[in-house]
């Protein structure tokens, strides 16, 4: 029996067909991007494939203008990898002058997981935002806060929190049931202070009106059309921007897990647990025999070792080309291919650790 799609900001589950959420969500395919994206692997990989008018940031980067690049985390689990897609991007936008604002979601993890306040910071603290440090995000032009407690200045908090209430007003019940589908009182308050936190920098307390850009997974997307429509009821908001980005694998082939450990690479692994997860747990492409791999190739489509190498640790084009045509006609087996994917793992993970060290004595500098 086939499992049921299901494809929400609170859960993702069944296969995923890019093509058809395009469709039904109505973004629009990512095409020609200034050279300066083709730097970063992720769009010129077209591992962020879609967008909602992400040409009025592109004006207002060629123009050297201020925007902002706003994100959220959700406070669970240990950081991994899969987590490293929206890091990228922030210290992307970041180098290309955005102003990075980046919301704990604290109060949407106690209001749709029942997680305590005083855990959603632990783990912020603990295991997110040094790992964006560690990843190079810079202090500059960087404001992160938590949802329950946005800012010690009195008159950015008011205004911050008063946006929530003020978005209330602008939409309907029916509205929230047409954008989620499931939807109780807590989720409610979630998706308005998620819009609350999507708007907020374009209140004069904060950097005025601006473009904001808001990178997500497609799953976030509803998030985006609700804080959309409110913005155009409501004066004084540009409309926001967002870009979309295809989901992490986690090692068994679906999308990973924070509650499941053997389902993703930490950033504090070390070289023996990676290797045994990407040996024993990384879903492989590749043929049931030795000889059927060699006659008849693997999939490097469907092959998480793959996918970690083109999402993250082969930055060589031709390298990772080259990979792909061994693998698929089966002159690269299956064990060859972990095996190098360890390597490459392990060899960012011994630099990256030794970063992660430095940036918890600077986390203080980045919140506001």
């Amino acid at each position: 029996m086939r499992k049921e799609n299901k494809i929400t900001p609170w859960e993702v589950s069944g296969e995923v067909d890019y093509e058809k959420l395009i469709k039904d969500f109505g973004v629009s395919h990512l095409k020609e991007l200034p050279r300066v994206f083709d730097e970063n692997v992720l769009f010129r990989r077209k591992i962020i494939f879609a967008h909602r008018d992400i040409q009025r940031i592109l004006e207002t980067i060629r123009a050297k203008k201020p925007f902002v690049m706003m994100t959220g985390l959700m406070p669970s689990g240990k950081f991994h990898i899969g987590h490293m897609i929206l890091a990228q991007q922030m210290v992307f936008y970041q180098k290309l002058g955005a102003r990075i604002y980046i919301a704990v979601a604290d109060l949407e993890a106690y209001n749709a997981r029942g997680q305590s306040l005083e855990e959603s910071r632990k783990i912020a603290l603990e295991e997110y935002i040094p790992n964006y440090i560690a990843l190079g995000l810079k202090p500059i032009n960087c404001e992160i806060y938590f949802q329950s407690e946005r800012s010690k200045d009195f008159k950015k908090a008011n205004a911050y929190y008063r946006l929530q209430n003020v978005l209330a007003r602008h939409v309907t019940f029916n509205e929230f049931k047409a954008v989620y589908g499931d939807i109780n009182p807590g989720k409610m308050l979630s998706a308005l202070l998620q819009a609350s936190d999507m708007l907020h920098p374009q209140l004069r307390e904060f950097e005025g009106q601006i473009p904001v850009l808001v990178p997500v997974g497609i799953d976030q997307d509803p998030h985006l059309r609700l804080a959309r429509d409110i913005s155009k009821r409501v004066k004084g908001f540009t409309q926001l921007s967002s870009t979309y980005h295809l989901f992490v694998s986690g090692l068994g082939g679906g999308k990973m897990s924070s509650s499941d450990i053997n389902s993703y690479i930490a950033l504090t692994d070390s070289e023996k647990e990676v290797e045994r997860k990407i040996k024993k747990y990384a879903f492989s492409g590749g043929r049931a025999t030795l000889k059927e791999h060699q006659e008849k190739g693997g999939n490097p489509d469907v092959d998480v070792s793959f996918q970690y190498l083109k999402f993250f640790f082969e930055p060589d084009d031709e390298k990772l080309q080259k990979i792909y045509q061994d693998y698929k006609s089966g002159k690269l087996l299956t064990g060859q291919l972990k095996e190098y994917t360890i390597k490459k793992i392990n060899s960012f993970l011994k630099k990256h650790q030794k970063n992660l060290g430095k940036a918890k004595k600077k986390i203080k500098r980045y919140l506001r």
